[in-house]
Parts: C-alpha cells; sequence; structure tokens
C-alpha cells in the first residue's frame, strides 16, 4: 500500500527535521519546505494527503498561503493542519474560516500532533464515504463529491469547511443542529473549537448564499437548522 504524502510547511530547522522524523515513523512519505513559495510548487507537482504548515513564513505567510490553497479547486480538498506559536483566538478563527481542518498551539506535544494527523486523515476518509449524497433544493445544489455549489447552475466558491457544513444541514431539514452537533460531524469528536468559530463559518456560508441565506435559521440559544 503507498504511504500516505505530507508536506510540511516551517521555517524553524529544528521544528521541521522532528517532525520530518516522527511521521516518517508513523509510515508518511513526508516532503519538507521551509516557505509558502516552496510549497506552491512541491504541491503542485505532488498532491499531498495532507499539509501541516507554521502559519509565520517568511515571504507567503501560512494564511495566504492556505487561502490560495483553499481557493484553487486542485487543492482546494487537502487538509490542513495549522502550526502556529500565536495563542489569539481571531489567528485561529481565520485560519478556519479559510476552510484550515485543525490547529495546534507550539509548543506542542509531538504524540498529540501525530494523533491530530491520524484523526484528519481518518475523519475526510470517512467524511468522503459518508457525505457523497447530492442535496438539490429549488435551485440550490449541493455536490460534495464535486466540491461544486450551484445557484441557478452556478458554481459559488465555497471553502471545504463551508461546502460541509451547508451539505450537513441541508441534509436534515428542519433539525435543529447545535454548534457542537456541527463541529462533530465536520471536523469530529476529537476536534476542540469556539463557538464563535463556528459562528464565523456560518456567516460566511450565508454571504455567498446570497439570497438563499435565509434557508440557515439561527435558533437561539440552540444553533441552527436549514428550513424545510
Amino acid at each position: 500500500m503507498a504511504k500516505e504524502h505530507i508536506v510540511i510547511v516551517e521555517d524553524e530547522e529544528d521544528i521541521l527535521e522532528l517532525l520530518r522524523y516522527h511521521l516518517t515513523r508513523e509510515g508518511y512519505s513526508v516532503t519538507t519546505v521551509t516557505n509558502g513559495e516552496q510549497a506552491l510548487k512541491t504541491i503542485s507537482q505532488q498532491m499531498p494527503a495532507l499539509v501541516l504548515m507554521d502559519l509565520m513564513l517568511p515571504g507567503l505567510n501560512g494564511l495566504e498561503l492556505c487561502r490560495i490553497l483553499k481557493k484553487d479547486p486542485q487543492t482546494t480538498t487537502i487538509p490542513i493542519i495549522m502550526v502556529t506559536a500565536k495563542n489569539e483566538e481571531s489567528d485561529v478563527v481565520i485560519g478556519l474560516e479559510l476552510g484550515a481542518d485543525d490547529y495546534i498551539m507550539k509548543p506542542f506535544s509531538m504524540k498529540v500532533l501525530v494523533a491530530r494527523v491520524h484523526a484528519v486523515l481518518r475523519r475526510r476518509k470517512q467524511s468522503v464515504a459518508a457525505t457523497d449524497e447530492v442535496i438539490r433544493i429549488h435551485d440550490l445544489v449541493v455536490n460534495p463529491g464535486r466540491h461544486e455549489v450551484l445557484i441557478k447552475g452556478k458554481p459559488v466558491e465555497m471553502t471545504f469547511s463551508e461546502l460541509r457544513i451547508l451539505h450537513f444541514l441541508a441534509r436534515r431539514p428542519g433539525w435543529v443542529m447545535t454548534r457542537e452537533q456541527i463541529v462533530n460531524a465536520v471536523r469530529g469528536e476529537d476536534y476542540a473549537v469556539t463557538d464563535r468559530a463556528v459562528d464565523v463559518q456560518i456567516v460566511g456560508l450565508r454571504k455567498k448564499l446570497g439570497a438563499r441565506a435565509e434557508y440557515i435559521e439561527t435558533v437561539r440559544g440552540v444553533g441552527y437548522r436549514f428550513k424545510e
């Protein structure tokens, strides 16, 4: 069986080597780069199963790299784990809004980081298998298999997380989903995230839906539901 390929983007050589050593020992094929520009070139040549990136990079920083990868149809479904020394909630929220799948703060336990890598890759495989159903509601079409949302036949650009949230809610019209249920469905039960991060994703989703934003209702004190 082919090894899953991981690209590590980190400008601190000691951390880069430590990550490479432990992930290689876990059976992954690892490519290391030290800046965002190198990462784009490497990823375009060989699509990885996952990208592990520091946010504080020289030149093209981690958030910009994440934005570019998630806007490109060829790379939008690649899972991204952000590694950052920053502990401000706003940085985490921005990364999640751009479509990152997980984050871990420096300094971190290598066992914890490896476990998070395993979890993200496992969830991605499970979500692909479980969310292939195409949803059609009037002129709105959600096709997770093609990472495509159409309104009146025209594509609407969405991050991986936004599309998964929309699909999760639309599959159960009328059901009220808590923020915790949404996170569990989209990112897994072992994923820690604030309520505000979920709300930011919903705000972005509504903006992109335009007049169809009314499909997603806020149930105060509980969560969200897709209107029947």
